[in-house]
């Protein structure tokens, strides 16, 4: 089935269902393709990071790019489904194509289907290469989300929803996000060469500050490293997964 088709087949089932049951259509319409075994390794040339140089940031974050791109573009083939690669755009400034960028230094913009990468500061100061990568990766996932129908279908819930029930639906959405980079981690983590032992970084993850847009950082870390072990989309499954473990 085609991206398009399960689009549409998300939005008339929301029509028709009450929020649980269209939850659960989400997940289907964006799990349904691609729930197969566990990835195979990928190899990616991604450089070493100067302290200091916009240049060697710029260079980090493109090659992060055209890693990711090349391993979500192999997905959806495997699941043939038609992938298309998004706009990035890398600043220091922090203005994007659709709106200021938040603190955390990325944001993907549904509409242009862009991800910007803001160089921050502290990245010069201490270039933490999986703190880095991980903008691409997470931003991606977003990406992801939006190709196969998961962003127009929180949105149809998310706008007449409570203020409780939007928290949590973003909650669900940002976490799926996290499943989908530890799934490509598992795939590119020794290309990534992060510099830092798998299960130091879950817990560094784990004991970040929290996000009232991306939930608590246990349950982030819960869904990252649940796609990296898990190695497969099939295990992205946050929207009828218990509250507990999205909030």
């Amino acid at each position: 089935m085609r991206i398009s088709l399960l689009a549409g087949m998300v939005a008339g089932l929301l029509l028709f269902s009450g929020p649980a049951r269209a939850a659960s259509s989400i997940a289907q319409a964006g799990l349904s393709g691609m729930t197969g075994g566990h990835v195979a390794a990928q190899e990616c040339a991604i450089p070493q990071i100067r302290g200091g140089s916009v240049a060697s940031l710029k260079s980090f974050h493109r090659a992060m790019a055209g890693c990711a791109d090349r391993f979500w573009a192999a997905q959806f083939a495997a699941a043939g489904l038609t992938y298309t690669s998004p706009e990035v755009t890398i600043t220091t400034g922090s203005d994007s194509v659709c709106g200021k960028i938040t603190s955390n230094g990325a944001q993907y913009c549904p509409g242009q289907r862009t991800i910007v990468i803001r160089i921050m500061k502290q990245d010069l100061r201490d270039p933490f290469r999986m703190n880095i990568a991980h903008s691409v990766a997470h931003e991606w996932g977003h990406h992801v989300q939006q190709l196969i129908g998961v962003l127009d279908a929180q949105n149809a819930l998310y706008w007449p929803a409570s203020d409780s029930s939007r928290a949590l639906l973003s909650h669900r959405l940002e976490m799926q996000a996290e499943c989908f980079a530890g799934v490509f981690y598992s795939s590119a983590l020794e290309s990534i060469n992060p510099g830092i032992e798998w299960d130091d970084w879950i817990d560094a993850v784990r004991r970040a500050d929290e996000s009232a847009i991306h939930g608590k950082p246990r349950n982030l870390a819960f869904w990252q490293d649940r796609g990296y072990r898990g190695g497969a989309t099939g295990f992205c499954n946050t929207w009828t997964a218990i509250t507990s473990k999205v909030t």
